[in-house]
């Protein structure tokens, strides 16, 4: 009987591992865009159920809470309840709940289907983050910090696509047709991950795990790095609009100004990833972070035209450390990288949520000029916070071993 060369079996084997990586990917990256999709979009129907149920401001915000407080406060639980599961039926599960909610919300239930739909669409996605990630990281293994920060793009290529379709087609269909198609697209995107997802979950040891300092107070130091990191972004994005406007821009200019952000921002989340590879986690963290520090201030003094073009430099440097910090989870964490990411990702949305709030207090109290140097600021703290890390992190990321490689093909 003819028997296939080793070497034969091993190159079938690092293909069929490269086809396994590139279709997980895929799949986390569809997921990651459809969740955020449909958590940015809301966005766009809270005017129309305003409209429709009679809700004030207060009550819109508290519409809104019922999906994005769910969304967040439920990772850790959701990813716990869920770690025996595949990535293919935890995304499954995850993009059919969420689908299913959107659906509750479409029936004619009134007010209370459409919050009842909320929560449970919120369920559906808090599984989405935590389980993505990890499908990711374990088929990448050593390699998976660019494939994260691609993960991390595919987030913002999702937010950027459905809310804008959703707001064009709203003034010419109403508003349940609109949510239909969402559902319709999350099941489409439900069925896709039966063929794009790995059946089987794929565990590798976490490379980092002998470091000397405790696995608990390391990945602690990086949950309170990536807080920092969002309460950032999401304080200068609180001011920017009105600093345009001290600057004798108008409502042209504030688009403008916010476009070229979130376009420098898409590019920071692909391309910092990289960074880190090249040239190591710390270094890339530190002059990212002092280099989003230095600009936020510079903004302060620039005139409009100046302002507008270093935003994508800044938008760049702002966003793109997120990914470099996403990377660095699996290899701070004790191991359970599922729940790590959980961990992460809460602290993430929870920083996101509360910066702008503690931000906007600062500048009532003294003016919005303090409030931006305070965002600038909160980028600085985070410079000492990294030397603490440096004996623990890798000075430039390394290849992935052939080892690691032929685990992706389980």
């Amino acid at each position: 009987m003819y028997m296939v060369p080793s070497k034969a079996n091993e190159d079938l084997a690092v293909a069929d591992g490269t086809s396994i990586r590139r279709r997980s990917l895929i799949a986390a990256c569809l997921a990651h865009a459809v969740h955020d999709g449909f958590t940015d979009s809301l966005y766009a129907f809270l005017p129309v159920w305003q409209t429709q149920f009679g809700l004030s401001y207060a009550a819109l915000a508290m519409v809104r809470a019922l999906y994005y407080a769910t969304m967040g406060g439920l990772q850790i639980p959701a990813d716990r309840a869920l770690k025996r599961f595949s990535p293919r039926t935890t995304l499954m599960l995850s993009t059919a709940m969420a689908s299913t909610g959107l659906l509750i919300a479409v029936m004619p239930l009134g007010f209370f289907g459409l919050c009842v739909g909320l929560v449970i669409a919120g369920i559906g996605s808090s599984v989405q983050h935590p389980r993505g990630s990890m499908l990711v990281t374990d088929t990448y293994g050593e390699a998976a910090r660019r494939p994260l920060g691609v993960y991390n793009f595919s987030g913002d290529l999702g937010k950027a696509i459905l809310p804008a379709l959703v707001a064009v087609m709203l003034p010419i269909i109403a508003w349940r047709p609109v949510l239909a198609l969402l559902v319709i697209l999350g099941a489409l995107v439900t069925f896709a991950l039966v063929w794009l997802a790995p059946a089987t979950p794929i565990t590798l040891s976490n490379k980092w795990q002998g470091s000397r300092m405790k696995a608990s107070q390391r990945f602690g130091i990086l949950t309170v790095i990536g807080g920092l990191d969002t309460a950032t972004r999401m304080g200068y994005l609180l001011f920017l609009p009105f600093l345009v406007r001290g600057h004798g821009g108008g409502s042209t200019e504030v688009g403008v100004a916010l476009g070229l952000l979130f376009v420098g921002g898409a590019l920071g989340k692909v391309t910092c990833g990289w960074l880190a590879e090249r040239f190591g986690v710390v270094f890339s963290v530190i002059a990212t972070e002092a280099l989003t520090a230095f600009m936020i201030t510079a903004t302060l003094f620039t005139p409009i035209t100046a302002t507008l073009v270093m935003l994508p430099v800044l938008g760049i440097v702002l966003n793109g450390t997120s990914s470099i910090l996403y990377g660095s989870v699996p290899e701070l964490s004790s191991g359970d990288t599922g729940r790590a990411f959980a961990i992460f990702y809460t602290s993430v949305i929870g920083s996101g949520g509360l910066a702008p709030i503690a931000y906007g207090l600062i500048a009532d109290h003294t003016s919005q000029e303090v409030g931006i140097v305070a965002s600038a600021a909160t980028a600085g703290l985070i410079v000492p916070l990294m030397l603490v890390l440096r004996p623990h992190l890798p000075k430039v990321a390394e290849a992935p071993t052939d080892d690691a490689i032929k685990s992706t093909s389980v």
